[in-house]
């Protein structure tokens, strides 16, 4: 059985840091991503990483976030610096065998349950 496992979030201030982390259980995937939801909006891609720890992502976090990957611990990471109110958002790691570069949530096979970020101005 698949799971994906987010931890991490919680509250910080603007210009701050989070570390979030996602542990997958069950199989190995040789794309993870990771995607968030703010209220009242629609689930956005962050950034995605390869098997061959290629990274890409979104505009808005270019800079300021980055992923990594532990293949022995099979975990994602999600580095998120320089936080902004904007990032606000229940942040959820999503998991595919894709080696095209996704960033629609429909790409994406298996998910986690999410995990908040809450960043006060």
């Amino acid at each position: 059985q698949v799971q994906l496992v987010e931890s991490g979030g919680g509250l910080v201030q603007a210009g701050g840091s989070l570390r979030l982390s996602c542990a997958a259980s069950g199989r190995t995937f040789y794309r993870m991503g990771w995607f968030r939801q703010a209220p009242g909006m629609e689930r956005e891609f962050v950034g995605t990483i390869s098997g061959s720890d290629r990274t890409y992502y979104a505009d808005s976090v270019k800079g300021r976030f980055t992923i990594s990957r532990d293949n022995a611990k099979n975990t994602v990471n999600l580095q998120m610096n320089r936080l902004k109110p904007e990032d606000t958002a229940v942040y959820y790691c999503a998991a595919s065998n894709s080696i095209v570069v996704y960033t629609a949530t429909s790409r994406y096979d298996y998910w986690g349950q999410g995990t908040q970020v809450t960043v006060s101005s």
